[in-house]
């Protein structure tokens, strides 16, 4: 069997991606304001299952490694028509040898519900199946969150399974779903 590598080349220089709607940008450290603007969004640290509260510090630190990086692709999620910072998509947690990525959205209160996520999440499957070469994306998302569950599936994902009792929140358990999408699967 021949083995198709990763082109990690295209996660150190990652493409701005452009949809009908929005501008997908390289994330770092210009998006501080807004990035940090989003960590006080508790809705949005419940979907994506985020208990840590962040220090100024960490926040700037973690941006200004994004550019360049070998093993990641972050994007700000811009909305084209006025500039407007809707979120970030990421493309992170690489395993080379699998050729895989897990896949990560989170968007602002505002943006949510209009079909963003949607087409944020098709843009960045397509070039991590294309220009990254993954043969997987897979993603876990809560199953109290419907919203995001028909995002992903209009974006191609798969339901595989179900981790029951994965995440405590204000001391409930909720179970995650797993999905993904193989460079293989038929994309809408």
């Amino acid at each position: 069997m021949m083995r198709v590598m990763v082109n990690r080349d295209a996660l150190v220089h990652q493409a701005e991606l452009s949809t009908k709607r929005l501008l997908l940008k390289q994330n770092g450290p210009s998006y501080f304001d807004e990035g940090w603007a989003a960590l006080d969004d508790e809705d949005g640290r419940r979907t994506t299952g985020t208990h840590r509260v962040f220090t100024v510090a960490e926040v700037r630190d973690f941006l200004a490694r994004l550019p360049g990086a070998d093993d990641r692709a972050d994007w700000a999620v811009i909305r084209s028509e006025d500039g407007l910072y809707l979120g970030e998509v990421v493309l992170n947690l690489l395993d080379e040898d699998n050729e895989s990525m897990n896949f990560r959205i989170a968007l602002t209160a505002d943006a949510r519900g209009q079909g963003y996520g949607t087409e944020a999440t098709r843009a960045v499957v397509e070039y991590g199946l294309g220009a990254v070469g993954l043969h997987r994306i897979s993603l876990d998302v809560h199953v109290d969150n419907p919203a995001g569950i028909r995002a992903y599936e209009k974006a191609g994902f798969v339901r595989e399974g179900v981790l029951r009792d994965a995440v405590l929140w204000d001391g409930q358990r909720v179970d995650e779903i797993i999905m993904s999408v193989l460079a293989t699967d038929p994309l809408p």
